[in-house]
């Protein structure tokens, strides 16, 4: 499959460019996140909290999407992607920054309204950048592009956990520890935010793209609540987005209640380099198997596979329970793209309002990690059956999906 079959539209408008723009917010967000699930053991022993309490460190983020997605989706329809995603950069970096004062308040409710504001911001971003991901260029070929850009997003879950890791964990205690990989995530995101101001995003022909797809499948002027595969796609991200958040929230507690032995840091760094690294890995992967495999029968696939990996976690069987922790992430890598282009399939008109509650369906972060914390009291390997439900429901969602485009 050649580059431009894949980034140019039939009127011979060629999206690479702007393409490689948007990818490059992917890879800004999953910094963001990858970033919290070392707050979150951080937040453990800083502020004396339970797993269940530190699980409010991701249930300020999640709420924030759920509270923002709507908003931002009115926001996107009345500004257009380009202006729509600059708002969501400037509200990134103010709660990015915000870490800095927060730092010298011996308190988790300061981080915790940064973090809300952050999210508000990645929330506008998402909402922009999912739908032009999968528009720019042929409707065949929107689940491939996704994947694509959610590669770059592989490299920043890599980076997050690492530059927590080293700069909290592996800092001299002192409280500005927390905000210093913040400062540099807000930087970065001021520097986008320039370049993403100056560069042309060709949003009329994205319009006129999704009008004409909408019109292929048949679903133009349709209610969103019409089709039933996008009810399906919202149950489906809803379950996808709270079991990666807990796993990834939880992760350095289950290694080191199986191996007291392992440090904190060396946790984390087993969390960056082979999670994460598993998870951009399967990204990259996932784009090259979908030019072979259908993308909802991959969904399938890797998702009976990952239920299987948490079978072999919940068990708690030492090394293999442990390798099957490292494959979940590859076996998610490609969900929450792929049930996206799947749920806003034909769309049309309707793209925007259809991506707002797709990415309000984050909200499942803001849950799985409490009640995978409560179930995890005693032991962390309970947890996990909440990522196990989650999982078996994204390959009947896949499977369905699959037998529906026969």
């Amino acid at each position: 499959m050649s580059r431009k079959s894949i980034f140019k539209n039939a009127a011979g408008v060629d999206y690479f460019v702007p393409f490689l723009l948007i990818a490059s917010l992917y890879l800004l967000w999953g910094c963001a996140h990858g970033l919290l699930d070392v707050l979150n053991k951080h937040f453990q022993e800083a502020f004396e909290m339970t797993k269940a309490q530190s699980g409010f460190v991701q249930f300020s983020v999640y709420i924030g999407y759920f509270v923002t997605a709507l908003p931002a989706g009115l926001l996107m329809r009345r500004v257009g992607y380009k202006r729509g995603i600059l708002v969501g950069l400037l509200l990134f970096a103010l709660g990015a920054l915000l870490f800095v004062p927060a730092s010298f308040i011996h308190s988790p409710i300061p981080f915790f309204a940064a973090l809300f504001i952050l999210a508000c911001g990645l929330c506008i971003i998402e909402n922009g950048a999912h739908p032009c991901a999968t528009g720019m260029g042929p409707e065949a070929h929107a689940a491939q592009r996704i994947n694509i850009a959610a590669a770059f997003n592989g490299i920043g879950w890599i980076v997050g956990p690492l530059l927590g890791g080293l700069l909290i964990f592996g800092g001299d205690g002192d409280p500005f520890d927390l905000a210093k990989p913040y400062l540099l995530v807000g930087g970065c995101v001021l520097l986008i935010g320039l370049l993403f101001a100056r560069t042309r995003i060709p949003e009329a022909e994205l319009a006129r793209d999704e009008r004409q797809n909408a019109l292929a499948e048949g679903t133009a002027g349709a209610s969103v609540w019409s089709r039933p595969h996008f009810k399906y796609a919202l149950a489906a991200q809803f379950l996808y987005v709270g079991a990666q958040t807990g796993i990834g929230s939880y992760f350095v507690n289950y290694v080191l209640e199986l191996d007291p032995s392992i440090s904190k840091l060396a946790a984390t760094q087993l969390l960056g380099f082979g999670g994460m690294g598993l998870f951009f890995i399967g990204r990259l992967l996932s784009s090259v198997f979908m030019r072979w495999i259908a993308p909802a029968r991959l969904l399938a696939l890797f998702g009976t596979l990952a239920a299987g990996c948490m079978l072999l976690v919940i068990g708690s069987f030492g090394v293999l329970s442990l390798a099957a922790l490292f494959l979940s992430f590859f076996f998610m890598s490609m969900m929450f793209p792929t049930i996206f282009a799947l749920g806003v399939r034909g769309m049309g008109e309707r793209t925007k309002q259809a991506s707002s509650l797709l990415v309000m369906c984050v909200a499942g972060g803001a849950l799985f990690p409490i009640g995978m914390g409560l179930l995890g009291r005693s032991s962390m390997a309970l947890g996990f059956l909440l990522p196990l439900f989650a999982f078996a429901f994204i390959a009947f969602f896949g499977l369905q999906q699959s037998l529906a485009r026969r």
